[in-house]
């Protein structure tokens, strides 16, 4: 009888402490403030706010940096186009190495690190540059932010340190709106780097189809069995996207214009959606030219003068052996009512009295 009582007070206090423990899921999905997961196996950082994932950073090999990837709204709008990582029916086929939430430049020292992907030809493979993530310094979440510091390298086709890079990413959500406030400096290695004018640059996003501002050129889309189709005749039906900048400026005509911000607003299933990128004056080249098509490629390109404004400008930047540069940028992830004009000219004094 003894026996039997001590079995079964054994069975109760063993499943009293399991039923409290975490299961896999619940570290999957935590739960209040900011969070992350981290999963070096599959190279990747998850950003979890108040038990919703938010976004990851990630650095596989086959996309020749790393990217924050996807950008998820607090409805669960995905605002960043899938290719060449996931296949999403309806989305454009090109530029491969568009992906995610990224920075690079398109002429460091002769090399473009701006078009690199597997995608190219391999034996071009001397015209690039490729940006290794390299180690996580610090992740750090809260209850009302958190933060992520990274350092990856900027390395030659031989393998030669060009630039180390630093950045800090702190997350944080107001409303329906969620933060990413990226600080990243770049220190110059054993030789000088030069970023020579360039208009494929430098900090940008990729995004959905639903982004994308109307347009009836001829494009590759993912068919629906998930392969190529060539669409003669866009169908623009929930392509509703359109800019709009600090200085008032609308549509494709942001293209090559000075503005400390711009938003990029649509409707994805009914409901309002935007990003909004806003420039630091402290970043060399504010406020920035933009480098924001029509067709999805959201771009400030600080560096790039020579193009955007037809010759009159030229900003060939340089850092001597150990000579850093930061750049900082706020990037609003929105969905639902708000973010106008003057609510994001707030964002705007606020990041500007900041770092």
């Amino acid at each position: 009888m003894k026996l039997q009582v001590t079995f079964w007070l054994a069975f109760i206090i063993i499943a009293i402490f399991f039923s409290i423990q975490p299961t896999p899921m619940m570290a999957q999905k935590p739960k209040k403030g900011v969070k992350f997961v981290n999963q070096p196996e599959n190279k990747r950082i998850e950003v979890w706010i108040d038990g919703q994932f938010f976004t990851a950073y990630i650095y596989p090999e086959n996309i020749a940096k790393p990217v924050l990837y996807p950008l998820i709204t607090t409805s669960g709008k995905k605002l960043t186009r899938g290719y060449p990582l996931d296949t999403i029916p309806g989305e454009r086929i090109d530029h491969p190495h568009h992906v995610g939430y990224w920075l690079n430049y398109g002429d460091v020292n002769g090399l473009d690190f701006w078009n690199n992907s597997l995608r190219h030809s391999q034996d071009k493979n001397d015209r690039y540059g490729t940006i290794y993530h390299y180690e996580v310094n610090e992740i750090e979440p809260g209850k009302k932010r958190g933060k992520l510091t990274v350092s990856a390298v900027w390395e030659d086709h031989d393998g030669d340190d060009l630039l180390i890079e630093k950045t800090e990413f702190t997350f944080s959500q107001k409303g329906n709106t969620r933060i990413i406030d990226r600080i990243t400096t770049l220190t110059a290695q054993s030789e000088e780097v030069r970023f020579t004018d360039n208009k494929e640059g430098m900090v940008a996003v990729r995004v959905a189809r639903a982004l994308e501002l109307p347009e009836e050129k001829p494009a590759f889309l993912i068919g629906k069995d998930g392969n190529p189709t060539p669409e003669k005749v866009l169908d623009n039906t929930d392509v509703k996207g359109n800019y709009l900048s600090s200085e008032g400026i609308e549509g494709g005509d942001v293209w090559g214009t000075r503005a400390r911000w711009m938003k990029l607003y649509s409707e994805m299933a009914g409901e309002k959606v935007a990003l909004a990128l806003i420039d630091h004056p402290k970043n060399p080249g504010y406020p920035t030219y933009w480098h924001a098509r029509t067709y999805g490629l959201f771009s400030a390109n600080p560096l790039g003068q020579k193009v955007f404004s037809k010759g009159a400008e030229e900003l060939n930047f340089k850092l001597a052996p150990g000579e850093s540069v930061v750049f900082r940028y706020r990037l609003l992830v929105h969905d639902g009512d708000g973010l106008e004009k003057g609510e994001l000219d707030d964002w705007a004094d606020e990041w500007a009295g900041g770092k």
